[in-house]
């Protein structure tokens, strides 16, 4: 009996210290949620301190990031998240930070240049962005300084608005014009050809509003086997301009994942259209476009917004020709901050580097979509 109770004041005293043991010496992982916190990291070291930061970005802890950094006091906090998300809605206002990478590039005893790569899931899928960050020690801790970037500011100005737009008035209920509404626009496939890449079957492809009104189209195909037989169908979702103005050419690119090209015999294109409304504003102008040879093969230039509007979503799409004008490759990019009136922004599509080389011109094409004017 008295074994026993002594053995109950033991275990009892065991637990007491363990506990008191936990509050004075807590695990990292027990430190870093109290309070319902994100998982936090030591600044120590440069390395650690960047780590810290890109956790509290990608969390949206957007207050314990801004109150972490070294030069916090040359900007506000709504200045710091402004430059990371955008000034407007775009691409990034949408989007999460699914990881990052922490690359250090220099450091000496006082301070260290530590790159930050932020991958943001956006619904196009995912966006890269870059910054370089300047490390410093203070005391026995070390912070990162943010290199926030100069806001443009748009001067007060009028901008003559001269542009073509097309409206569209369908029958009503109450009306009697017959079985069908305005016919669809004509449209029509004037390239398309398949290869053969690693991951699969590609189409290659070009469409025309061959109309004399806008048009909403999409394509959709499905390749068949030697007999006939539908092996798979698929369409183009992003690689393509889905509102065309008459006359206007959209590239378009269909994947069929793990098919190999030698076990199709026939493609069947199901191109579509719908009559809609739509204008020639905004005027979106590529500028100073220029291919660059392999390695690192790409297309570069500017896209400048010469309206008053401010564009929300841009995409640059790039059609890569051979000598002889067929289609060699389709590729894009999406800019992740908004296009600001008489503002030009870089854009950089890059070309697989075995295609390269049958690259004699280009077309490039920029479809987007508007929040509204810039007040």
């Amino acid at each position: 009996m008295t074994k026993g109770y002594l053995l109950a004041l033991l275990l009892a005293g065991a637990t007491v210290a363990l506990v008191v043991a936990g509050f004075v010496w807590p695990v990292p992982s027990a430190a870093a949620y109290a309070g319902g916190g994100p998982l936090m990291r030591s600044s120590a070291t440069p390395e650690a301190a960047v780590q810290t930061l890109g956790e509290e970005i990608r969390a949206q802890a957007w207050t314990k990031a801004y109150d972490n950094l070294a030069n916090k006091a040359q900007f506000t906090q709504t200045e710091f998240v402004h430059d990371i998300t955008g000034y407007y809605p775009s691409l990034l206002t949408y989007a999460t930070v699914e990881k990052f990478e922490v690359l250090p590039l220099h450091a000496s005893e006082s301070e260290s240049e530590i790159r930050l790569q932020l991958y943001w899931a956006t619904v196009v899928g995912v966006s890269i962005s870059t910054r370089d960050l300047r490390v410093v020690k203070n005391g026995d801790r070390w912070e990162a300084e943010w290199p926030i970037a100069k806001q443009v500011v748009v001067p007060p100005q009028v901008i003559p608005v001269n542009y073509l737009r097309w409206d569209v008035i369908y029958r009503g209920p109450g009306d009697d014009w017959g079985a069908q509404d305005v016919e669809a626009p004509h449209v029509r496939i004037v390239d398309m050809h398949p290869v053969e890449r690693a991951e699969g079957v590609v189409l290659l492809g070009e469409l025309l509003n061959e109309d004399v009104v806008p048009a909403f189209v999409s394509v959709s195909a499905t390749l068949l086997s030697k007999d006939q037989t539908p092996i798979a169908t698929e369409g183009s979702f992003d690689k393509i301009s889905h509102l065309l103005l008459p006359k206007q050419v959209t590239p378009f690119l269909i994947r069929f994942p793990d098919v190999a090209l030698s076990s199709v015999g026939s493609v069947r294109m199901m191109p579509t259209s719908e009559l809609v409304s739509a204008s020639a504003d905004p005027v979106i102008e590529i500028e100073n476009a220029h291919l660059n040879p392999a390695p690192d093969a790409s297309l570069t230039g500017q896209v400048t917004n010469q309206s008053g509007q401010v564009v929300s979503f841009a995409q640059v799409l790039g059609t890569f020709y051979d000598k002889s004008g067929q289609v060699v490759w389709i590729a894009n990019e999406y800019i992740d901050s908004a296009l600001l009136p008489q503002t030009p922004v870089p854009f950089e599509i890059h070309i697989p580097e075995d295609l390269a080389r049958k690259v004699s011109s280009q077309r490039a094409v920029v479809a987007t979509i508007s929040s509204g004017g810039s007040q």
